[in-house]
């Protein structure tokens, strides 16, 4: 784990973990629901057509996330 960046710089079947969430409110509650806490490891899976969105395996799920909101999310790998 050397490089901290957003979850949009994390490359396609890359595991990276969480470091932080850079938002707050509805957005904030959503990600941590999902499962996206600190230590998480997080893996992008496939990418859709259109590039956006991407999904994530995330605990053994695979999950949509779109690119503004995975700009919230900081990723170590």
């Amino acid at each position: 784990m050397n490089n901290t960046k957003t979850l949009n710089d994390l490359p396609l079947n890359t595991i990276g973990y969480i470091e932080s969430l850079n938002c707050k409110g509805n957005i904030r509650r959503r990600l941590l629901d999902l499962g996206l806490v600190k230590g998480s490891s997080i893996t992008p899976i496939l990418i859709s057509p259109s590039k956006d969105p991407r999904a994530f395996d995330i605990r053994g799920t695979l999950i949509a996330i779109r690119k503004e909101d995975a700009k919230y999310i900081n990723v170590s790998f």
